[in-house]
């Protein structure tokens, strides 16, 4: 961690120097690169340089201990330095953490009824509600693009997009089977249901982006065949491109000159390859999606939501976290609790790295 944070306060002073260059704010894509760093590394320069206090703010009280008059006051101030000591250094190792590239994406979000018949439905559109509600919340702007509504006012499935800064960074913990538990409007008799709705969430794919690397390409060149004269016999004026990664082979003969022929068969080469990297990207988007939402039923259920017992209850996290008040949820107040998924995120993944408890 020493030599990290060591790295990190040196970058942040050199990116300070370039700030204060003139020139640089003729730059725009350069200002907005070292603003955007500056900004994610300032949290982490701010908590090193209060963990440096709490150690010396330790030092100075295991010093004190000594001196019998101050003892109980050194015991109380080492004690308050060494839990600070311990707070900012699980924090540091937080902000450590890789960052999910998605983080800062829009995202594609997919509700759709599972067992309940109606009552999937109704429900199905209480969830929208609530992630509209909850968008509103965070600045972001959820939009409907395509809706399958029941006659009683449910959802049979419906697909949006969620637009804003972090929307993916808020929302990835929403994947996964939702049940509700309530007395349906449909139900006469006041019986308490079990319904259930699935949710899909993906970050927005933005352009397919790949370069082609001229290593990576073997290219031949032979002679024509078919009509063309005495020119065909002399001049090797053929292309054959192999993209070794892929296998993928390009030939064109079409052309009587060797650069157009390359020309032409760079181009189509790209378009292949172009069309090969969207169907893959589709084709994790579709895995992704099919994993996410399961088969609709109450197993897998990642949140109930209990109406008679006024909570719910996130399956993911233990002790008390795990229970929320139900009529803040439903009415998109759910930063509590995917502040608290996004916590239990962390800490998995720092006892996977450390081999550290769960904070």
């Amino acid at each position: 961690m020493e030599e990290k944070m060591t790295g990190v306060v040196r970058r942040l002073e050199q990116i300070g120097e370039q700030l204060a260059d003139p020139a640089v704010y003729a730059d725009r894509e350069l200002l907005a690169r070292l603003s955007r760093e500056q900004k994610e590394l300032q949290p982490l320069a701010e908590a090193w340089q209060a963990l440096q206090q709490a150690r010396r703010d330790r030092e100075e009280a295991q010093a004190m201990l000594s001196d019998p008059e101050l003892r109980d006051l050194a015991q109380e101030e080492l004690d308050r330095a060494r839990e600070a000591e311990e707070e900012l250094q699980q924090r540091l190792r937080q902000l450590l953490l890789p960052k999910d590239p998605n983080d800062d994406k829009n995202v594609i979000l997919e509700i759709r009824a599972g067992i309940g018949g109606e009552e999937g439905a109704l429900f199905a559109a209480d969830l929208l509600r609530m992630y509209t509600m909850y968008a509103e919340r965070k600045g972001f702007t959820l939009s409907v693009v395509s809706e399958n509504a029941t006659e009683l006012g449910g959802v049979k499935e419906v697909v949006a997009t969620v637009e804003g800064a972090g929307a993916w960074s808020r929302l990835k913990y929403e994947a996964g089977t939702h049940r509700v538990q309530r007395v349906p409007e449909t139900e006469s008799s006041g019986r308490i249901q079990t319904s259930a709705a699935t949710v899909a969430v993906m970050p927005e794919a933005g352009e397919v982006e790949f370069t082609i690397d001229p290593k990576d390409l073997q290219i031949d060149t032979y002679r024509s065949s078919g009509a063309g004269g005495q020119h065909v016999n002399k001049t090797e004026s053929a292309i054959r491109i192999t993209h070794l990664p892929t296998g993928t082979v390009v030939e064109c003969q079409d052309e009587r000159s060797q650069y157009k022929n390359k020309d032409r068969a760079m181009k189509i080469l790209r378009s292949r390859l172009y069309e090969a990297e969207l169907e893959k990207q589709n084709a994790a988007i579709a895995a992704q999606r099919k994993n996410q939402v399961g088969s609709g039923d109450r197993s897998g259920k990642i949140r109930t939501y209990n109406f008679p017992q006024n909570r719910v209850t996130d399956h993911r996290l233990t002790g008390d976290s795990k229970n929320y008040n139900i009529a803040a949820i439903i009415n998109g107040d759910l930063d509590a609790l995917i502040d608290a998924l996004t916590l239990a995120d962390q800490g998995a993944r720092l006892q996977a790295e450390h081999g550290e408890e769960s904070p």
